[in-house]
């Protein structure tokens, strides 16, 4: 089996976002200033036009903008500050989440059975791939999984508690591929 990565990524900002998305006007707003529309499509992710940050679809009227590694202390809060000022006073609520998520990433032509150890989702292409997102168990700690790239590479966000758990899960996983 081929090579697969894991790693533990640095800190990620992370901004979880709740609106009415049927309020055409605040949706046009906050895409404006995300420079990217919030999904409406379940499990997709869409990327800010710069690639600096992605919506992750996590429910009806609920989305997880991650930012790129390393600047969870100071994008955070500029995030939810730029959300609020577009939302005009219209309803929406925000919370910097980026010390509830460790990022662990997993890449490689074996990434995928990597996953199919401990996930019950179809990895699969097209049931999931590229710009897809869920959220699952992966060898039972809760996770929100995200295809990144048709590497592939995914991107686990994992609770801290659980953060060591898995990562040890995965590397010894792995062993088994080779």
């Amino acid at each position: 089996m081929s090579a697969v990565r894991i790693r533990r990524m640095g800190s990620l900002p992370q901004v979880d976002v709740r609106f009415d998305p049927t309020d055409a006007g605040l949706a046009s707003r906050l895409a404006a200033t995300m420079t990217a529309s919030a999904p409406v499509v379940p499990d997709t992710v869409s990327a800010a036009a710069d690639g600096e940050g992605h919506w992750l679809w996590l429910g009806p009227d609920e989305w997880l903008i991650v930012g790129q590694e390393g600047g969870a202390d100071e994008v955070g809060p500029a995030v939810e500050a730029a959300l609020h000022d577009a939302a005009a006073g219209a309803f929406l609520t925000t919370v910097d989440v980026s010390a509830n998520r460790v990022g662990l990433e997993v890449a490689g032509p074996g990434a995928e059975a990597l996953l199919a150890f401990g996930c019950a989702l179809d990895l699969d292409h097209p049931a999931f791939g590229a710009g897809r997102c869920a959220q699952t168990l992966v060898a039972r700690a809760g996770v929100i999984l995200w295809q990144v790239d048709e590497l592939p590479t995914y991107r686990l966000l994992v609770r801290p508690s659980f953060a060591a758990y898995l990562e040890a899960w995965l590397e010894d996983a792995a062993t088994g591929l080779a």
